[in-house]
């Protein structure tokens, strides 16, 4: 198919003259005209007697009374200087619509952030109580927000939990109209590999060669197909000389970039005041939700208002954090009204204790946090501020002025109340707009085009603008000198300088988690392991974190457990919906069943619960999960028993009471590490107990701390009993094999790296799931701890251990000052780790040392011939 020219039309259609004519005139009176960025807000519903205005003011002034009791009159006049910029902007109906869903999410009890973005520096927003920041005692700018100057919608986006977005855009719907409220379409684009791969399909490659094409494209984010080719010469060497490969590339060059799938933007609501058939494309979505056909930026052109309902998964976790908090103690929290100077929370925060607080858990952050020590909120907002690439080399310097070890100068004295805050670093856009407020004089409209401009970097604006605030800086009294220091410094941090009226809202929110972890522990940690309920990382990692603070994890439990992790008593009780192969339709039928009545047994279990999801599967992940402990029988005895309970409950379900009900099957018990491995299996990560458990004894004796106690000493040669769970091998620049491993004991987890002098000597020890003796180092490397491997060492069975726990090794040297034959010891005693003592014997000076336990050996034949090998046969003795 193509589109044929009009003297093909001709040709075709010559038979019909009429036609063809008739075609040309209709085509001639199709006229379509878009009108482009005139806004079409809907309106909203006010009272007869009163404008959208009028209306607007009267709601503003009840919450001014509601926030303040008494305003003051700073409030009254930014209140009604915001006011008059609306109105005049034509907005009014905008912030009554943002206003009204709000007041819905008020009144349902649905958690809002407290604000986001610039709209978080409006008094109007505040008083509305779209958001929860005060403007005034933050000192937020409104010009940042809504600036008269620089006329475009105001943009204010709200979050909301993550499971409750959907309510709030059903309201909206159901408030305007189905056919005025839309959700947006996005569009998924070819990228270069998925290009290679479409087009390679299509051309009829076979799936290896096409795995191959797509492997040789770097894996680089954002690469092109052009690049890669420049780049990589086995990607040359493929295409080269075989017109198939070649024929697929220039084609994949061509479709790289256009879109390949819709789906629907993370936050956009498009609302409008006609039925938006009128001016844009849409289709079906999901709950009843029409979603448009032109992304986010066409919208914006035709002048339809768009609104960002995000889904915050932090404010979930408030809310459900909350929730056990009155569950447990009865307590009710006001988010609003939390003590800012809180000595817990500061103190968590100075440990970098983080984990799952809003914007403060990356590594880089918490140490950040240790060096800086925050004692009051605007710490908070300042680091949040900061840690960003570019103003990030700012952190040192704002750190050291914090705890005095830095001298703070100011360019002027007129500049020390906007970056005393701040210790003279500007950090917030909205310091550059006072800077030039104050000492330029201009309006804070002005203000903001400046700091717009000079962000850009373009030279001739940079010029321009340079003299626009000199000239201003003169005629308010300042020599040009200082002028001309202060654009400078302006221009430099332009492009560094954070939406502060943003930092203090998201701030707020880690705040707010941070002081809920310090005073609600228990509370906190059981919110946050069950929203990360799917991903066995985070889960793993947060069960980890619980147990450190004390607090035992409770195995999933068919009598208590529910869908989420739950309190009980000092305790966390494990979610159902985390346990591997069991969904939610199961958990579901589980619950319903259990209000019933409870489950005595596994037969009856089996009997009661609808056929389809009692499979062999399902039940074997029930046992080894732990859930069915509740009833007294050994796992082992529960699994084997599995066959005989599914066939009772099929006979049973046919033919009633007739069918005696089976019996466990007894036998012999599994061992600690095969059950746990199961364990693992159906969880996927050790809960009740651990590999390295086993080995506690042990390493008691032989004086070997854990990894928790080896932390707290970097530089340090060190051993540890450890459980790989990861290995990767990579390799370096001169094709040499190394590794990065990652391993653990009960409580804690650390990366490790074996370099290419290490790994020779043990490739053959580095098995994932294998218990081995660590030897090593740590050390502080990209701001993580980094355990630097100098030997991996298997462990004997323990009953072997058993054994030889006694046994000992003497070893004779003529004098303690024999350094060098004492090094060559020391060095078999490191190669040869095990359980037997080690005792030196100093013939000179008729002394008897016993070596530390960290240095006791396996007495093998082949170790006791090293050291004979080094000393002499008759000066090594076993004794056991």
């Amino acid at each position: 198919y193509y589109l044929k020219s009009s003297d093909e039309m001709e040709a075709l259609f010559s038979h019909v003259e009429e036609a063809i004519y008739n075609t040309v005139e209709i085509a001639e009176r199709c006229r379509v005209e878009i009108p482009f960025h005139i806004n079409q807000l809907p309106k909203f519903p006010v009272p007869a007697n009163e404008t959208n205005d009028m209306y607007l003011r009267r709601v503003c002034e009840e919450g001014l009374q509601k926030r303040y009791g008494t305003p003051k009159e700073v409030h009254i006049k930014r209140l009604n200087h915001e006011l008059n910029v609306i109105s005049s902007m034509g907005f009014s109906d905008y912030f009554l619509i943002v206003w009204d869903f709000m007041k819905y999410a008020h009144e349902n009890h649905i958690l809002t952030g407290p604000g986001r973005g610039s709209a978080a520096g409006s008094l109007v927003s505040y008083v509305l109580e779209i958001t929860d920041i005060d403007p005034i005692e933050y000192d937020l700018l409104f010009e940042r927000f809504l600036n008269p100057e620089r006329v475009t919608l105001p943009d204010i986006d709200i979050d909301f939990p993550d499971i409750r977005r959907d309510e709030m855009i059903r309201y909206v719907k159901d408030k305007y109209g189905q056919l005025r409220v839309a959700q947006i379409v996005t569009f998924g684009t070819l990228a270069a590999k998925a290009a290679i791969r479409d087009i390679a399909r299509v051309m009829g490659l076979p799936p290896r060669d096409i795995d191959i094409f797509s492997k040789l494209i770097p894996s680089k984010l954002g690469i092109t197909l052009k690049d890669a080719y420049e780049e990589s010469q086995s990607l040359r060497e493929f295409i080269q000389g075989n017109l198939l490969h070649e024929r697929v590339f220039e084609i994949a060059k061509r479709v790289e970039g256009l879109p390949r799938h819709t789906s629907i933007h993370a936050a956009g609501v498009i609302m409008s005041q006609e039925p938006l058939t009128g001016s844009v494309a849409i289709q079906e979505g999901h709950n009843d939700v029409y979603v448009t056909q032109y992304p986010a930026d066409a919208l914006e052109e035709l002048g339809l208002l768009k609104m960002d309902f995000l889904g915050l998964r932090n404010l979930t976790l408030l809310e459900n954090i909350i929730k056990f908090i009155v569950k447990k103690t009865g307590t009710q929290i006001d988010l609003r009204n939390l003590p800012l100077q809180d000595e817990k929370t500061f103190q968590l925060l100075g440990r970098g204790d983080t984990t799952g607080v809003f914007q403060l858990e990356s590594g880089g952050m918490r140490n950040v946090l240790r060096g800086l020590k925050p004692n009051e909120f605007e710490d908070i907002v300042a680091v949040n501020s900061l840690y960003r690439p570019g103003p990030m080399e700012q952190i040192p310097t704002f750190i050291e002025s914090k705890h005095g070890k830095r001298k703070i100068e100011y360019l002027h004295p007129d500049l020390k109340p906007i970056l005393e805050r701040t210790y003279g670093v500007i950090v917030y856009q909205e310091q550059i707009m006072q800077i030039a407020s104050k000492l330029a004089g201009f309006s804070l409209g002005e203000a903001d085009l400046l700091r717009r401009a000079v962000s850009k970097k373009n030279r001739d604006i940079l010029d321009q603008e340079r003299k626009h605030f000199v000239q201003g800086c003169l005629q308010n009294g300042y020599d040009e000198t200082s002028a001309e220091k202060i654009y400078d410094l302006i221009v430099r941090f332009a492009n560094y300088g954070f939406n502060r009226s943003h930092a203090v809202a998201y701030s707020m929110i880690g705040y707010q988690l941070a002081y809920l972890k310090a005073n609600y522990t228990l509370e906190f940690m059981t919110a946050l392991l069950s929203s990360a309920i799917g991903n066995e990382d985070k889960i793993v990692q947060y069960i980890r974190e619980t147990k450190r603070k004390g607090f035992h994890v409770l195995p999933p439990s068919l009598q208590r457990s529910g869908y989420n992790f739950q309190i009980e008593g000092n305790a966390i009780r494990y979610s159902l919906l985390s346990i591997r192969n069991i969904g939610m339709a199961t958990v579901t039928a589980l619950l319903e069943e259990r209000e019933k009545k409870v489950f005595e047994d596994l037969f009856e279990f089996c009997l009661r619960m609808p056929s389809k999801f009692v499979t062999e599967r399902n039940l074997e992940a029930f046992v080894w999960s732990g859930c069915f402990d509740d009833f007294g029988v050994s796992r082992t005895n529960l699994w084997k028993s599995l066959k005989g309970a599914l066939e009772y409950a099929n006979l049973a379900r046919d033919l009633g009471d007739a069918v005696p009900k089976s019996k466990y099957v007894q036998g012999e018990e599994l061992s600690f590490i095969e059950q746990l491995n199961k364990e693992k299996e159906a969880l996927g990560f050790y809960l009740s107990s651990y590999p390295t458990a086993q080995y506690v004894k042990l390493a008691k004796e032989l004086e070997i701390p854990s990894l928790a106690q080896a932390m707290r000493h970097k530089k340090k040669v060190q051993r540890a009993i450890v459980y790989i769970t990861s290995v990767r091998v990579i390799r370096t620049k001169k094709l040499q094999k190394m590794a990065f491993i990652t391993f653990c004991d009960q409580n804690d987890e650390m990366e490790a790296v074996l370099f290419p002098e290490t790994y020779i000597h043990f490739s053959d020890k580095l098995q994932e799931g294998a218990i081995v003796l660590v030897d090593g180092m740590i050390e502080l490397r990209n701001h993580k701890l980094q355990w630097i491997v100098n030997g991996l060492y298997p462990l004997e069975e323990m009953d072997v251990y058993e054994e030889k726990k006694d046994a000992s090794v003497y070893v004779k040297l003529s004098s303690q000052y024999e350094k060098k034959l004492l090094n060559q010891v020391t060095k078999i005693l490191f190669d040869y780790s095990g359980f037997a003592k080690v005792l030196i014997y100093y013939e000179k000076e008729h002394k008897m040392v016993q070596l530390s336990r960290s240095l006791s050996i396996h007495p093998s034949e082949e170790c006791l011939g090293a050291l004979r090998e080094i000393v002499g046969e008759e000066n090594v003795v076993v004794k056991i």
